[in-house]
């Protein structure tokens, strides 16, 4: 395990590594996300969605090396990751990928950058996320895989991708808005040729926001409690993936969905409206339409 403030120039020769920070309303713990990031990154990208006339964390940010991007509205994640994107320098190889509550251990950048240099088919490379919180490894088989495993696909906070696999695979999804847009990059980045791996032995402490643990009989569950509109878009862009992709993975993601169905109707409080946004969802994923009154007040949403 690598220790101390390393850069990712003692591992990759030349390297120069920039990290995409996405926001949205962010508190203080954002200065501490980019303080982190730039301990192993040469710049870092503020992508900032919060709509004009509400404070943001990200107008407090002065350091030379940081950019922000007032994006006027909430253009969604995949809307601030390709606006950051966009504003890349020139000769960055290396980006790193961060939400505004992800302070990044020392050590992650470097350990996570040796895999870039083994292997030149690897395109993405990620941590294991933890929930700091209650303990344990969001991912059941980062637990018991390999030190470097192969994905479908990897969560966005945390993730290292070489630039030409960025360059290769293109924009990220904006019809999908938020929930699983770094797994459809990820499929698309592994139908150019590129490896998906993440490292089960790197952490990166991450809250997926509010989660709780219920008892169902003898066992304990974790339910996310999201509101109402982030059900739908769980349901409407895990159907479209499944639907595109018609593979294992497809099942997987229709056995997900069920199970979360189940524990939003068993456990949600405000299951008589959260269940019915599921259910929409995964009719529009079928369809490939999406329900305007599934966006957050004052969204903006691409199509494209």
């Amino acid at each position: 395990m690598w220790t101390g403030r390393l850069s990712p120039k003692a591992i990759l020769p030349d390297v120069k590594a920039t990290a995409v920070v996405t926001a949205y309303h962010p508190d203080d713990r954002l200065a501490a996300v980019v303080e982190s990031a730039l301990k192993s990154c040469e710049t870092v990208i503020v992508s900032d969605n919060t709509p004009p006339g509400s404070t943001s964390a990200a107008a407090g940010l002065s350091d030379p090396r940081v950019t922000v991007l007032t994006n006027g509205s909430n253009r969604g994640l995949a809307g601030a990751l390709n606006a950051a994107v966009a504003q890349l320098p020139a000769d960055t190889d290396t980006v790193l990928f961060l939400d505004q509550d992800s302070v990044l251990p020392a050590e992650l950048v470097p350990s996570l950058a040796v895999h870039l240099e083994a292997d030149s088919r690897i395109g993405v490379v990620a941590p294991t996320p933890w929930d700091a919180e209650h303990g344990g490894s969001y991912e059941k088989a980062a637990a018991t895989g390999p030190t470097l495993a192969d994905r479908d696909g990897v969560m966005t906070s945390g993730m290292l991708v070489r630039r030409a696999c960025l360059d290769a695979v293109g924009p990220f999804r904006e019809d999908f808005f938020v929930d699983w847009v770094d797994f459809d990059f990820c499929m698309r980045a592994r139908a150019k040729g590129y490896r998906v791996v993440q490292d089960t032995t790197v952490r990166l402490p991450h809250s997926l926001g509010d989660r709780r643990e219920h008892r169902l009989g003898p066992w304990t569950v974790h339910v996310l409690h999201y509101p109402v509109w982030r059900h739908y878009w769980v349901a409407r862009n895990s159907t479209v993936l499944a639907r595109e992709q018609r593979n294992a993975w497809s099942l997987s993601a229709a056995l997900y969905l069920a199970r979360w169905t189940f524990n939003t109707a068993v456990f949600e409080p405000r299951r008589r409206t959260h269940v019915p946004a599921l259910l929409r969802g995964f009719a529009d994923g079928l369809t490939g339409r999406f329900s305007a009154k599934y966006l957050p007040a004052g969204a903006q949403y691409s199509a494209r």
